[in-house]
């Protein structure tokens, strides 16, 4: 990758809470790939972060080497988090991208510590560890290599089809201890995504990166998030989405109902007054109580998602046994009422 006509400029203590880090030097490129984005590359001071209430969490332990994120998904919860370097969480948040530059040696040091005791590390939690500047910047090779050395179990959560590039790593680290990858992929809707989504690899090319990595060796489940209130959850789009995540090869697929929390909520509801003003009232009732859509709804999007799951043959429970739904058995026919069987959300 080129990174032709770039300009850099070292910056100086105190021109925002970003600068409280050791160094940072900021960039801008200018080409087609990185055209509008700002990188500010830091020595942070940590790398592994505990989980603020880790009770409730599948995981206690994160480690995220960059802020900011340029796929610019509307709906992102982690745009809140630009605030607390005073930068904006809208546009900000696409194009302001702060990279910690020495995560990989920061991250070897931690796991040589006598004070770590090997706990889980879960990444792609904050904001994406294989958006656009890791074809860069390139540090996951040297964090996953660092984890491998220590034979530290992980997981990764991306959209990110960069990850083919650490194949081997992955397959390595597998081998020395408990490696998990998930692919985020919500809808197979390419309306949906080129507007929602604008700087993903398409779910089709995220699809064929399951499909790729579990002919390698390497299980990936679906993260099926976000699922999207009337845009995204219409019977036909969960189907569509389930049997072409089934198709890939997924090991299993979790259904998550969009959520809006502060800083994402605002940047959201722009985008929804600008392509689907019709919707805002009905956003509106259904996100009365807070981030989260009801309860009903939750479950009513999760029962149905695993009814298809099962027919389609997803997980290792139903691999080779697949089942076809008896045609009498309740479908929502249409996903704004509740249900009368409802399951947990995952």
């Amino acid at each position: 990758m080129r990174w032709d006509h770039l300009t850099e400029n070292p910056a100086t203590a105190g021109d925002s809470a970003l600068f409280t880090a050791d160094a940072v030097t900021t960039r801008t490129i200018d080409t087609p790939e990185f055209r509008g984005i700002t990188f500010h590359e830091i020595r942070a001071r940590s790398i592994v972060n505990r989980v603020p209430g880790a009770s409730r969490m599948p995981f206690e332990w994160t480690v995220n080497p960059y802020r900011g994120c340029s796929h610019a998904c509307v709906y992102c919860f982690a745009r809140k988090t630009h605030s607390y370097l005073d930068l904006d969480t809208g546009l900000g948040f696409d194009t302001q991208i702060v990279v910690k530059v020495n995560a990989p040696e920061l991250l070897r040091a931690q796991l040589a510590s006598s004070r770590w005791h090997g706990a889980h590390i879960a990444m792609g939690t904050n904001v994406d560890c294989y958006q656009r500047a890791e074809g860069r910047y390139r540090l996951m090779p040297g964090i996953l290599a660092a984890l491998r050395d220590h034979a530290n179990p992980f997981s990764i959560l991306t959209k990110g089809t960069l990850i083919l590039r650490d194949l081997e790593l992955l397959r390595q680290a597998a081998e020395v201890t408990e490696v998990g990858v998930s692919m985020s992929v919500g809808f197979v809707d390419e309306t949906l995504w080129r507007t929602v989504e604008p700087g993903t690899p398409s779910p089709a090319r995220r699809l064929d990166t399951v499909r790729r990595l579990s002919e390698h060796g390497i299980d990936c489940g679906v993260l099926m998030a976000p699922v999207v209130p009337f845009l995204g959850d219409h019977p036909d789009q969960l189907r569509a989405t389930v049997r072409a995540i089934a198709a890939a090869g997924a090991t299993s697929v979790t259904p998550l109902v969009l959520h809006l929390r502060p800083g994402a909520r605002e940047w959201y509801t722009q985008w929804l007054e600008k392509h689907h003003p019709h919707l805002v009232r009905r956003y509106e009732r259904l996100y009365a109580q807070g981030a989260y859509a009801p309860t009903w709804y939750q479950r009513r999007i999760t029962r149905y998602v695993h009814e298809l799951a099962a027919e389609y043959g997803i997980g290792p429970a139903h691999r080779g046994a697949a089942r076809k739904l008896p045609a009498r058995e309740e479908r929502p026919a249409a996903l704004d009422g509740p249900g009368p069987t409802q399951l947990s959300l995952l």
